[in-house]
């Protein structure tokens, strides 16, 4: 079992570095091509876009089929789609195998959640997926330094070569090490990709408790996370370099909470965890905007991480129960009203910034998140 883990931990981790390793080579892109930055940036954009509606077809998929086995094909095309990106000839070919790359490498996080979660016992089960989304966090975190310094030294299609052939690696390993497990675990039947699936999840109660909790959890704490780059810059005119510097500090604050995640549960329990989450998260948002000197802020953005994943942690343990009979199809809709959320906050929080500006919003939003970490620490008996 810790073999499998590791090795669908592995697959999260890539496609983390698949999903941010084209933010540093925007510019490479824009003289190659001979377009605008903003244009070429339609290749973020298109991974971003696939991977948001991939999810309607993973969990079906990997309910019917077997969560490991697709994993492993989607890795495998996943590799193609990145060595598609090698050979693209003009931008409109990258675009185009760029979302092919994120309709693929999408699967590994959601699957790999819901075979864990049928593979673990419930009393274990949220420090096990805990440390299972350190692959993603590690990933995103390292996506831009890999690609910035690939680039760098043997240019953008070099990057996606990397990417490609760890992805065909990662495939091949888990063919071999993961086959005679395909077919372990619950499988549904009836159609596959029928819209009734998906209705039948979201006639649970708990499972609707569960989504709308999630969706309004990003819409508060992405709403405000997003933000904070230009609010840094217009209030202390930091280098872009910097500015990301202190915003990596959330992936660190996620990796401290992993590390401790099994005291923290011992002594407080889901409930606290939330509570605590809640107030740390408002506390920390507030703080940012008030600190006197810029270092300080990377002390906020670890705290903001820390307690986003205290809560955040606790509705992935959630939904992992919210329909034990199809639980990746649960996950998919747990992922797309996470994607969601993120679109609905960073589209409110930037009509808001335009009326009342970085801080109101800002603190607005982080208030928010406390509020309805609140609000879940009541309810969540019923989730």
């Amino acid at each position: 079992m810790r073999e499998t883990f590791v090795l669908l931990a592995l697959a999260a981790a890539n496609t983390g570095i698949a999903m941010r390793m084209v933010e540093p080579m925007l510019p490479r892109l824009a003289t190659d091509f001979a377009t605008p930055i903003p244009v070429v940036a339609s290749v973020i954009t298109a991974f971003a876009f696939a991977q948001a509606a991939a999810q309607y077809f993973h969990g079906p998929l990997g309910d019917r089929y077997g969560k490991l086995r697709m994993v492993t094909i989607l890795m495998a095309l996943s590799a193609v789609a990145a060595f598609g990106c090698v050979f693209a000839a003009d931008l409109r070919s990258l675009i185009a195998w760029r979302f092919a790359t994120g309709l693929f490498a999408s699967g590994s996080m959601v699957l790999g959640m819901a075979f864990l979660s049928d593979a673990v016992p419930a009393e274990t089960r949220q420090p096990v997926l805990a440390r299972f989304i350190s692959g993603t966090i590690i990933g995103q975190s390292f996506g831009p330094l890999v690609g910035g310094v690939v680039t760098d030294l043997a240019g953008w299609r070099a990057s996606f070569a990397v990417l490609g052939a760890v992805f065909a690696a990662v495939a091949v390993v888990l063919f071999v090490r993961t086959r005679r497990r395909w077919d372990e675990g619950p499988r549904s039947t009836g159609p596959v990709l029928s819209p009734a699936v998906h209705l039948a999840v979201l006639r649970i109660p708990r499972a609707r408790g569960v989504l709308v909790a999630v969706l309004f959890e990003m819409t508060f704490f992405y709403g405000a996370f997003s933000f904070l780059g230009p609010m840094l810059k217009a209030r202390f005119d930091l280098p872009l370099s910097v500015i990301g510097i202190l915003l990596a500090g959330f992936g660190l604050g996620g990796l401290v909470y992993i590390a401790v995640v099994r005291v923290v549960l011992a002594r407080l329990g889901q409930r606290g965890c939330v509570t605590v989450g809640g107030l740390l998260g408002g506390l920390f948002y507030l703080a940012v905007l008030f600190v006197p000197w810029w270092p300080l802020v990377m002390v906020c953005t670890i705290g903001v991480g820390f307690s986003f994943y205290m809560v955040h942690n606790t509705l992935q343990t959630k939904a992992a129960e919210m329909a034990p009979h199809a639980r990746a199809t649960g996950f998919s809709q747990f992922s797309m009203a996470w994607a969601v959320g993120q679109a609905v906050g960073v589209a409110a929080m930037g009509a808001g910034v335009t009326a009342f500006g970085y801080a109101w919003m800002i603190g607005a939003f982080g208030l928010g998140f406390l509020a309805l970490a609140m609000a879940l620490r009541t309810r969540l008996h019923r989730l």
